[in-house]
């Protein structure tokens, strides 16, 4: 995660608008939309937004462009930016089109991956389960983002021997849409659920090359998490419930 404070250049950049404080805007923006610190809905006034980031309004809103293109923010024209709205029928979607294209990604990953790809495999697993040790029923936002960006580290090599770019492309993309809805998900609680045992059965089904079973556990996992989001009080798609403190520049 980038660090707060002050953004600055890394070395060798040229002059201009620096790619790399464009890059860490986005980054902490992103971050910060994901775990609620800004509402769905809410307005992102670049004159306010820029000295939190400590950055220039060029720079800010080039981040904000990018994070229109991530679908997470909606340009209004001369009205300026809001975050986006979460919906229960869109997080519906994104599950039902990522389970046909994930489950089809894992038979082909299982079909096509060597030795190499399965160690690939049970070192993602490993780091996640590490991070899954240090969710408590309070989760803290640092433990959080670090379970999100394993999570996502263990699907991803899962199904890094399947063959077609473009699949894993879109389900890279589908990936980072659902991650506001699990973030809220795994803050709340609402359904109890053993998310490692599903990701020890998924590892163990794949390691057995057994694609039909890994295919219905995955299938069943991210079925879950929808569950879960539609066991969530209806207030929560306008305004999440979570626990967090604003960070401050240093």
């Amino acid at each position: 995660m980038t660090p707060a404070g002050p953004l600055s250049l890394e070395a060798g950049d040229a002059g201009g608008a620096p790619t790399t404080l464009i890059e860490a805007a986005y980054h902490e923006l992103r971050r910060d939309i994901i775990a609620g610190v800004h509402a769905p809905g809410e307005k992102l006034r670049v004159e306010h937004l820029k000295d939190h980031y400590q950055v220039g309004a060029g720079t800010l809103r080039e981040a904000l462009a990018r994070l229109v293109a991530d679908s997470l923010v909606v340009a209004q024209g001369q009205r300026g930016f809001r975050v986006a709205a979460l919906s229960l029928s869109d997080f519906e979607d994104i599950t039902r089109t990522r389970i046909l294209l994930e489950t089809e990604a894992l038979r082909q990953s299982i079909a096509h991956g060597d030795d190499a790809w399965e160690g690939q495999v049970v070192a993602a697993y490993h780091t996640l389960s590490l991070a899954e040790e240090k969710l408590g029923r309070k989760v803290q936002r640092a433990a959080a983002d670090d379970w999100e960006d394993r999570n996502a580290a263990f699907h991803e090599a899962l199904l890094a021997a399947c063959p077609s770019q473009w699949i894993r492309h879109f389900l890279r993309i589908l990936n980072r849409q659902s991650e506001r809805y699990r973030r809220v998900s795994l803050v709340l609680h609402t359904i109890p659920r053993d998310v490692h045992a599903e990701h020890a059965a998924i590892l163990d089904a794949t390691l057995a090359r057994d694609a039909k079973k890994a295919a219905a556990l995955i299938t069943r996992h991210i079925s879950l998490t929808l569950d879960t989001v539609r066991d969530l009080p209806p207030d929560v798609f306008q305004k999440p419930k979570l626990k967090i403190v604003r960070r401050r520049p240093a």
